[in-house]
């Protein structure tokens, strides 16, 4: 249910009343009012001659709920700050549900209006008392922390988990966890001589420990335990089984460390669905051969059948032929073979994408993604040799005299030769000068120090 400010306007727009979770009103069931409970008859008048129930529910700190007693008909409407009967003193809470529903809840609880645990309603909180409080509120995490030191130092096995302080600020409760019996006598010394405080310590189990700090679970929501669930019933490992989940302790495993309270939530349907199904360990009997057990779809109703002496393959059959060959087992007579079977099944197709907008693709403005093999060839296309680079080098070399010789026997179209050819013997066989190389170029640079050590 939801406050006032999270209806509707008049357009049928939802308000909202963008609190994130942490509703003032304390009627959404979430953030700091866990377990919350709208009053669905607080607009109805009650029956002439019916006097108003006159015990009142009171929240606490994480959502920690007592029943009280109004004996002196003090006007209280849900929501106000009311000072109660402590034990000792007086303790400080939030009256979270008035009227006729407080029976329903003290019925649920199997409280009765003349119990013991019923006390009474003080005063409304004056201003003070509120002031004392929150100082005591405040006190609560250096207490925590200063609680662990203590407790580390005397080398105690158990968990403090939290702390909480009365209204009146004379009394603190901490709550702990451990998996055995702890003596904690001188704990109880140290923290009273610590903190000058009456000290009460209070054992709690670890799905209680993940109600009071709450959190997230894997799917993402607020923990059930801290928001609606208000009993903790016994999970099983049957539990997992019954619904086909592998027993992985890592997925099936809550914030508290134990198997989480959603595998109860479904339980009862896979139950009545299991009904109709045959025992896992029947044998199937066949003209190929004996079939077990492997799995099933319990919603889809099919089951998966293997022979004994061929296990590598596994034969979808539904459960109405399933049913029949155990018939036919009973009556000593034996079925047809799997793979007959399995070819009479009909398996629908599933669609993946459906064009109904008459888009093809979500990804066809994105731009193409080029192969890195065509990046390769391109790189190695600009790439040049090495041998390449050396064989261009020379003729450039040879570039400025080109035109020098054109300049000067442009009648002759092979220069070269008239040059060589010029003042030499008739009968001798003349050689074409090639272009030099790097290292006649550099022979051609020794060749002075090679002549003066000829001379010398």
């Amino acid at each position: 249910m939801a406050c006032g400010s999270c209806g509707t306007t008049e357009n049928g727009v939802p308000r909202g009343c963008k609190s994130n979770g942490n509703c003032g009103t304390g009627t959404c069931g979430s953030g700091s009012n866990k377990l919350a409970v709208f009053d669905w008859l607080s607009n109805m008048t009650l029956p002439s001659g019916q006097e108003r129930f006159n015990i009142f529910e009171v929240r606490f700190k994480n959502g920690r709920k007592h029943f009280y007693k109004n004996v002196d008909n003090l006007p209280i409407t849900m929501g106000d700050i009311v000072a109660v009967e402590g034990n000792p003193g007086h303790d400080i809470g939030t009256v979270s549900l008035a009227g006729e529903l407080v029976k329903v809840q003290m019925k649920k609880r199997k409280i009765t209006e003349d119990s013991e645990d019923v006390k009474k309603i003080y005063r409304k909180a004056s201003q003070r008392d509120i002031d004392v409080w929150q100082q005591a509120r405040a006190k609560e995490e250096e207490t925590q922390r200063r609680g662990r030191e203590i407790l580390g130092r005397l080398g105690l096995q158990m968990k403090l988990s939290d702390v909480e302080y009365q209204g009146d600020g004379n009394k603190a409760t901490f709550y702990y966890t451990a998996e055995s019996r702890v003596d904690f006598r001188q704990l109880i010394r140290d923290l009273a001589s610590a903190f000058s405080i009456r000290v009460e310590m209070k054992q709690v189990g670890a799905r209680q420990e993940a109600a009071r700090l709450g959190g997230v679970g894997s799917c993402g929501r607020e923990l059930c335990c801290s928001t609606w669930l208000t009993d903790f019933r016994k999970v099983t490992t049957s539990a997992a089984r019954y619904q086909q989940l592998s027993l992985n302790p890592l997925k099936l495993a809550g914030q508290c460390g134990k198997l989480k309270c959603c595998l109860n939530f479904e339980l009862d349907t896979y139950l009545d669905a299991l009904k109709s199904f045959p025992k896992q360990d029947v044998v199937l009997k066949t003209e190929k051969g004996e079939a077990v057990f492997v799995k099933m779809d319990i919603f889809k109703n099919y089951l998966w059948y293997t022979y004994k002496e061929e296990r590598f393959k596994w034969f979808r059959l539904t459960l109405e032929q399933v049913l029949e060959i155990i018939e036919l087992n009973k009556n000593n007579k034996k079925s047809a073979t799997l793979e007959e079977y399995e070819s009479d099944v009909v398996i629908p197709e599933k669609v993946d994408f459906e064009d109904a907008v008459g888009q093809d693709s979500l990804t066809r403005f994105d731009a193409p993604k080029t192969s890195k093999r065509r990046r390769n060839n391109r790189n190695r296309k600009k790439k040049k040799p090495v041998g390449a680079d050396a064989t261009k080098v020379a003729p450039k070399t040879n570039t400025k005299r080109k035109p020098q010789a054109k300049q000067q026997n442009k009648n002759n179209p092979n220069p070269r030769k008239q040059n060589n050819t010029k003042n030499k013997p008739t009968g001798e066989i003349t050689k074409i000068n090639q272009p030099r190389r790097k290292n006649n170029r550099n022979r051609a640079n020794n060749n002075p120090k090679n002549g003066n050590d000829s001379e010398k």
